[in-house]
């Protein structure tokens, strides 16, 4: 099977599918003025966004790495608009980090895999 990109520049693609994987490149928050929860949102919005335009959707999530700013402070805000967002039952394997970010006003991060269905 061929490897598929879509929304490529020079340096990533958003997405790449391969093998019946697709793999969303990491997102965040489109104001990064808003705090936790609202950056979580809106990053949960653009991945089902993604995962639409590769042809999957939430309830076929592999797997979630999650990189948040400060751990102690963010991780309460992260989890529960994650908890209100993903269907029961078909949560992801899902890895949670305190990471330093790209851009200091960044709170959260969100890697994504996903099956095709």
């Amino acid at each position: 099977m061929a490897i598929q990109r879509q929304l490529t520049n020079e340096r990533m693609s958003q997405i790449v599918a391969h093998n019946g994987t697709v793999y969303l490149s990491g997102q965040v928050g489109d104001d990064l003025n808003a705090g936790i929860e609202q950056q979580t949102r809106e990053i949960l919005a653009n991945i089902e966004r993604l995962l639409d335009l590769a042809g999957t959707d939430k309830g076929h999530l592999l797997s979630v790495t999650i990189y948040l700013k400060d751990i102690d402070a963010h991780f309460q805000g992260m989890n529960a608009v994650w908890d209100t967002w993903l269907p029961k039952g078909v949560a992801p394997a899902r890895a949670t980090v305190e990471s330093k970010l790209c851009n200091p006003q960044i709170l959260v991060e969100l890697s994504v895999v996903a099956a095709l269905p």
